[in-house]
């Protein structure tokens, strides 16, 4: 987690995934990433999970995440 001027960010590469296999959820102070890569027969082949804790002063409803063209994952929430 990095702090950048009033907000906190959290950045993943995710670029090995498409963005419909990408789930973020966030519960309380902490953000879970998840990920996963199935192939055609079914089978997962590829999976990532990242978990963090954000700082206890951030405004939890402030969190949103964007996806670049690059493939990174990057978090925000604003500090209270």
């Amino acid at each position: 987690v990095r702090a950048q001027g009033d907000t906190y960010q959290v950045v993943a590469d995710v670029s090995q995934f498409e963005p419909p296999d990408i789930v973020v959820t966030t519960s309380n102070c902490h953000v879970a990433i998840q990920a996963e890569k199935v192939a055609e027969d079914g089978t997962v082949c590829d999976t990532f999970t990242h978990k963090c804790q954000l700082p206890e002063d951030m405004d939890p409803l402030s969190v949103s995440c964007a996806l670049t063209e690059a493939g990174t994952l990057v978090i925000t929430a604003r500090r209270r």
